[in-house]
């Protein structure tokens, strides 16, 4: 299943992403908002080994985890999808690391939260953030619409994170640590671990859904 639906998880043309653009990005950002990135997590069983233990650790979810980079279009389909990482790995090196880096071109305007400080690693790509307000009495005009208007486009995305998630309920339960290795026989990669295989797969149902983004 892998190596027939992966394809459908690709990083779409510059030329198709701004010509069906939907109106909610275009009216607060133009036509060049080229993906939305986001990192989500996954429960994982307490590894035995101690090392792999600490790795996992996610102090956020306060529970043993693995990270994975998604990316996914104005359009709301997952262009992108990173392998698994450990759950105390940040957002911002887990997106210099993974190679997400390389697929952008110049001119390229990427939406994230406000955990991915990777402004002076995208070159010259642009990087969208809400302000931080730690220290501030009160925000610039300019600064609020803009806030506001990503608000409003990232919702389209949660819903895309919120549709992987519910169309594959083990994603919401606890995972055994036999999907990270990756030497599974009967498979053709043995390098690649299950748990990488099977978040390429759900990736490509997702974008066979109906779009969770509305055009106009």
């Amino acid at each position: 299943m892998d190596a027939r639906l992966s394809p459908l998880v690709y990083w779409p043309e510059r030329h198709q992403l701004w010509h069906t653009m939907p109106m909610c990005f275009k009216y607060s950002f133009g036509s060049k908002v080229t993906v939305i990135i986001d990192c989500f997590e996954v429960f994982i069983e307490k590894p035995s080994n101690l090392v792999a233990r600490a790795q996992t650790f996610s102090s956020y979810k306060h529970h043993n985890t693995i990270k994975i980079l998604i990316g996914i279009t104005p359009q709301g389909t997952i262009c992108y999808v990173s392998k698994a990482w450990e759950g105390r790995t940040s957002d911002k090196h887990i997106t210099e690391n993974c190679g997400f880096l390389e697929k952008l071109l110049p001119g390229d305007l990427v939406m994230a939260d406000r955990g991915f400080t990777i402004s002076e690693s995208l070159k010259q790509a642009k990087l969208v953030i809400p302000v931080f307000t730690k220290g501030l009495k009160q925000l610039d005009v300019i600064d609020v619409e803009e806030t506001r208007g990503i608000a409003n486009v990232r919702i389209h995305v949660e819903r895309v994170l919120g549709l992987l998630r519910r169309k594959h309920t083990f994603l919401e339960g606890i995972l055994p640590t036999d999907f990270l290795s990756s030497n599974h026989r009967g498979t053709l990669d043995f390098q690649v671990p299950l748990i990488d295989r099977i978040l390429r797969v759900c990736s490509a149902l997702v974008n066979l859904c109906p779009p969770r983004v509305p055009f106009d």
